[in-house]
């Protein structure tokens, strides 16, 4: 009895890669969202939510670190690298820490572009993991909590500079 499958191929491995390309599929959508989904007309230039919604005071790139924090997540899932993982983290954690200066951070938010680059990292691993390799839940989880650390700092901070605000504007007003 002979098989079609080619050697060293399981019966799940076709499951699998369709799986993991549906993923890949979301996740290119997800990242085209964020970064690039609109154009700007008149040029070659595109943006997507995740500078619009790091323009909010106060928490715009910390939601922006969550949205992004699900391709890390999901790039663990398939099994991507520490290495990759923790490149892709840094690209999260480098425009949410550039994003919450304000003008420079925008500037620097629409054209760092992590996510679209979190998704390249991910498809390049991809192309070369192989099938036995394990996924990493527990390293992304720790990234994830690394995260959320810089998640709770940020609002912190944008707390207390809303605070520092409103104080100058209450002592400029009965001085």
């Amino acid at each position: 009895m002979s098989s079609s499958l080619p050697p060293f191929q399981t019966p799940d491995e076709p499951l699998a890669i369709a799986s993991r390309a549906r993923r890949m599929q979301r996740l290119r959508r997800l990242g085209r969202t964020l970064d690039s989904a609109i154009g700007i007309p008149g040029t070659k230039f595109r943006i997507g939510l995740d500078p619009i919604i790091g323009l909010i005071p106060g928490g715009g790139d910390t939601v922006g670190l969550i949205l992004s924090s699900f391709i890390v997540l999901e790039g663990a899932r398939m099994g991507a690298s520490r290495s990759t993982l923790s490149t892709m983290a840094f690209n999260i954690l480098l425009e949410t820490i550039a994003g919450t200066v304000p003008v420079v951070g925008d500037i620097f938010d629409v054209t760092w572009k992590s996510n679209l680059r979190n998704i390249e990292l991910l498809e390049e691993h991809l192309k070369i993991v192989r099938p036995e390799q394990k996924s990493n839940h527990g390293f992304a989880i720790v990234l994830i909590l690394g995260l959320a650390i810089v998640f709770v700092a940020c609002i912190v901070v944008s707390f207390y500079l809303l605070r520092w605000v409103f104080h100058l504007i209450q002592s400029g007003g009965a001085g």
